[in-house]
């Protein structure tokens, strides 16, 4: 069973989602939304230009510049793209006005990441005023239906627009994806009306905060309950499902925890949320077998040590090895996705003898990762022995609005043991 939790307080929204009882994703929003900025549309001005990198920094009224690549100035459609590509300074320089918008978020020291090539997600489809193709998301399977899809986003799309139909869009009629794209349509043309006679630097658009992104992103027809505890988002909910989405009604619930046969436990606390949460965070993660994963993360680097811990099998050492390994890639892949890891990330798995069974482990993990929001790709084996694979990284992870570093030891886990004794430092 797949579940949905929305925790509604005061200043705090949390959604969890649950497979099976276990801990899938987990998103919060707070009432500032002042780092909630990727989708949002920005006027903004080149700051300056750095032929040497083949980017640009743009003021787009942020504490921060973003930083926007050649890549994310050239048409976004590749066939339509030049051979080469051209200097930096031959499309772009200092004191231009530009429209941007954000697709990473800032992270740590660095700045925004911004692009020229515009999305505007619906319910069924995004839209993209300057594209010019239509896609099919990977997910929708079978051949007849993504040619059928295929065949209505040409149909609906105009000039230079493009159209990617999302996996919501199967089955769903003509009649719902063109409603899409004229209301996506209208939106860009208003966006691009504010442009017009907005100052520099200027925010044009803002994405969707976590309540509507939670109808029209997540709501999915693999969900079979949607359990929210708070009466008004309850209604708000409600009212976006019957607009967005009406035949998932059904499936929306009420957790009135005065009523509930537990009532003196909150929704989350009720289905272990914070206590997966707590465990999914550990350094060190015990798996169900006794083995274990040794999770050590830098900025953009992220390495994964598996271990046999107390599990000593049955069969022999291969055997062993190879279904601690296994459980690991499940493991492994929940926890990006819940964590949210992004950057380049290292797993070394417990050394094998037989290709087969590195061969199962890439595949293993190539399936489980197809299921991730967020775009992941397994690169393969190193000459080490070490599985490769990378996840982008959009914003920071819910938990680091829950989490902060230790002021003793800096986020390293370890203090000057020299100045707990009060003994002489070097």
């Amino acid at each position: 069973m797949k579940q949905m939790l929305v925790h509604k307080e005061k200043d705090r929204l949390q959604i969890a989602i649950l497979d099976n009882g276990r801990l899938a994703e987990f998103y919060m929003e707070t009432a500032d939304k002042a780092n909630q900025l990727v989708g949002s549309i920005f006027k903004g001005r080149i700051v300056n230009v750095l032929p040497g990198m083949q980017a640009a920094f743009v003021d787009i009224g942020l504490a921060k510049n973003a930083f926007l690549y050649i890549d994310d100035v050239l048409h976004p459609h590749l066939e339509q793209q030049p051979k080469e590509k051209p200097a930096i300074t031959q499309l772009l320089r200092a004191g231009q006005g530009i429209l941007v918008q954000v697709v990473k978020e800032p992270l740590g020291g660095k700045g925004a990441r911004v692009t020229t090539h515009f999305s505007l997600p619906g319910r069924f489809l995004v839209y993209m005023p300057h594209a010019a193709y239509v896609g099919v998301s990977k997910k929708v399977k079978t051949e007849q239906e993504r040619a059928r899809l295929r065949s209505l986003g040409e149909r609906h799309r105009e000039a230079e627009e493009g159209i990617i139909l999302r996996t919501a869009a199967e089955s769903e009629n003509s009649d719902a994806l063109l409603a899409d794209v004229r209301f996506l349509r209208e939106l860009w043309q208003g966006i691009q009306a504010r442009a017009t006679d907005a100052a520099v630097p200027a925010e044009l658009h803002r994405e969707a905060g976590l309540s509507h992104r939670l109808v029209r992103d997540l709501l999915s027809v693999e969900l079979d309950e949607l359990w929210i505890d708070d009466q008004d988002f309850y209604t708000e909910t409600e009212a976006l499902i019957k607009q967005m989405a009406p035949t998932m009604q059904s499936r929306l619930r009420l957790y009135d925890q005065a009523h509930a046969s537990h009532s003196s436990v909150g929704l989350l606390n009720r289905y272990q949320v914070n206590h997966q949460l707590q465990e999914a965070f550990d350094r060190r993660i015990r798996l169900v077998c006794g083995g274990d994963l040794v999770w050590d993360q830098t900025e953009a680097l992220t390495v994964i040590d598996v271990n046999t811990g107390r599990f000593v099998g049955s069969r022999d050492l291969e055997d062993t090895v190879f279904r601690t390994n296994m459980e690991a890639a499940e493991q492994i892949a929940r926890l990006l996705r819940l964590r949210d890891i992004g950057g380049i990330i290292i797993i070394d798995f417990i050394d094998m003898e037989q290709e087969t069974h590195r061969e199962q482990i890439a595949r293993l993990l190539e399936g489980l990762l197809r299921h991730d929001r967020t775009k992941c790709q397994v690169v393969g084996w190193t000459r080490l022995g070490l599985l490769e694979l990378t996840r982008k990284k959009v914003r920071e992870h819910a938990m680091s609005q829950l989490l902060e570093i230790c002021p003793v030891c800096k986020g390293r886990g370890r203090v000057n043991a020299a100045k707990v004794t009060g003994s002489k430092t070097f």
